[in-house]
């Protein structure tokens, strides 16, 4: 292969990119009715495809676990993970969930709590429907996309010695030169430019909580010009931690990430309700497992309501699982599909769970009242809801140090991510790569704040996640293809090894029958 055709992918996404960044910037309120537009014909034509395509990810992982594919090995037969259980698991929970945690950890609760579906608002019901929905968004349905994903990537990789690219997982359906050609290069640019964009998201919705945060805590005014600088001295670090390697910075701020989020979740139990986050969780988990189905495909009269919770949230993870699933699955080699799914999927999982019914109940507790007033501004409720608390102010500052933390380990695993994606699959990416995204990303969030901030970011993951929902719904057939022809060429090696065995077994008692009766001749 040549240099044009290695560097295609990268030339052409950072060209499109470009694009719409420098379109963003010199026509912010063109850019933000535009991307209404593309939201309004996805929400009203598409919203249904957004719910199928995610129940069809929970459904597979659900099968691979049971199934007979549990033990094949992500990797050679006798490679071992890489990473300890702990360092896996913290670096897979940054790079999966991140700022979002913070970001939504009391206002979600909160805001179903004023505004629940059938039931009065502040009534017990309503305590139940916010943990139920929480529960919803932050549980297994999004976990089982990454792991889907993650797995995909994984086994073709490092058992096929497939490059670790998203258009490598096709290989059952198009081939090798189908991947090689413009289907793979179109894939493999579309997943660039939903990466993107799915960061960008994140990091403008971090950088609006940091600013709110700092002007709440601090009296620091909350204005676009400091937006811009934290997103600045963001992308200075996560550069720096990006281009120090995988070991490093990324691993090394991934530990951090789960430490301080211990102490953040331990400190909330403490100075909360214990009884009633508890009893939030079990009622909240009841329901969720009770209705998962048919909320997984529940849809409002009118669509509202589904497009600003579920719809969004499933556009949020589907943007985030092209470089969640190769991340995870860069550090997973060595793992069965067994082992790996559950740890992806039902640990973190649980531990959103916990989290949500921690926080939520913190800040249900204080009322309904309380809970209005709070939900107007996004970005400061959570600080809000621990201001009225004894050790608040301590708990707000590890929050502040969470998102940065957070923010800067999701950033630099993406700009790692980006990296290999557009350097033919290369595990270790050049640092003028990863640079060059990672002041890419920074930009794209710069332009989505600017063109309207929370409401804007908003539209335009679920924009560009559409057609990766569709690429998401082949893989699943791309996967159980691959998956059936290793088992039946291994099943076949075994067949094929046992007729040679018994083969071998009847001529060696037909020889020794042989042997026997010319010795019994001689003794007559």
């Amino acid at each position: 292969m040549n240099i044009k055709n290695k560097n295609s992918v990268f030339i052409i996404s950072i060209i499109f990119t470009s694009f719409i960044i420098g379109f963003g910037l010199i026509a912010p309120n063109l850019f933000k009715q535009i991307s209404k537009n593309l939201y309004n014909i996805v929400i009203i034509n598409f919203n249904w495809l957004y719910l199928v395509v995610m129940f069809l990810l929970v459904l597979f992982t659900l099968f691979l676990i049971f199934s007979k594919y549990g033990d094949i090995r992500l990797g050679k037969d006798d490679d071992r993970p890489e990473f300890n259980n702990l360092s896996w698991f913290s670096m897979l929970f940054g790079a999966g969930m991140g700022i979002g945690l913070i970001f939504f950890s009391a206002v979600e609760p909160m805001k179903h709590f004023v505004n629940p579906i059938n039931s009065p608002p502040g009534s017990t019901e309503a305590i139940n429907f916010a943990m139920q929905q929480s529960f919803m968004h932050w549980g297994i349905t999004p976990w089982s996309a990454y792991s889907i994903m993650g797995l995909a990537l994984a086994y073709f990789q490092f058992r096929k010695g497939a490059p670790g690219l998203i258009s490598s997982i096709f290989l059952p359906i198009i081939g090798e030169d189908g991947v090689k050609g413009p289907i793979g290069k179109f894939i493999d640019i579309l997943a660039v430019f939903t990466t993107v964009t799915g960061i960008a998201t994140s990091l403008g919705m971090g950088t609006m909580q940091i600013a709110g945060g700092l002007e709440y805590l601090f009296n620091i005014k909350n204005t676009i010009f400091i937006q811009i600088l934290i997103i600045t001295v963001a992308t200075f670090l996560y550069i720096k931690s990006s281009t120090s390697g995988l070991d490093k910075g990324i691993k090394l701020l991934s530990n951090i990430n789960l430490i301080l989020s211990f102490l953040f979740l331990g400190g909330a139990v403490l100075i909360g309700s214990q009884s009633n986050m508890m009893r939030n969780f079990l009622n909240g988990t009841g329901l969720y497992l009770e209705t998962f189905v048919s909320q997984s495909l529940f849809i409002d009269k009118n669509g509202s309501w589904i497009a600003n919770w579920r719809v969004f949230y499933w556009a949020l993870w589907i943007a985030w699982i092209p470089f969640v699933g190769i991340f995870i699955a860069r550090i997973s080699k060595g793992r069965t599909i067994r082992e790996f799914i559950i740890g992806v999927t039902i640990v973190p999982a649980l531990a959103c769970m916990i989290w949500f019914a921690v926080f939520g109940t913190l800040g249900m507790d204080l009322g309904i009242d309380f809970a209005r007033n709070s939900i107007t501004v996004t970005e400061t409720a959570l600080f809000k809801v621990l201001a009225n608390y004894n050790l608040g102010g301590v708990l707000s500052v590890i929050a502040m140090i969470l998102l940065c933390t957070f923010f800067i380990s999701s950033a630099d695993s993406a700009t790692y991510v980006l990296g290999m994606f557009t350097s033919n699959g290369d595990l270790n990416p050049s640092n003028k790569n990863k640079i060059a995204w990672g002041i890419i990303q920074a930009l794209l969030a710069i332009t989505l704040i600017i063109s309207g901030g929370l409401e804007t970011l908003q539209m335009v993951s679920i924009v560009s996640a559409f057609p990766f929902a569709i690429v998401m719904l082949i893989s699943i057939v791309s996967i159980k293809k691959a998956l059936h022809a290793e088992f039946s060429n291994k099943k076949s090696i075994n067949n094929k090894k046992t007729s040679n065995n018994t083969i071998d077994t009847k001529e060696i008692y037909l020889n020794n029958l042989k042997s026997d009766n010319n010795k019994f001749k001689e003794i007559c």
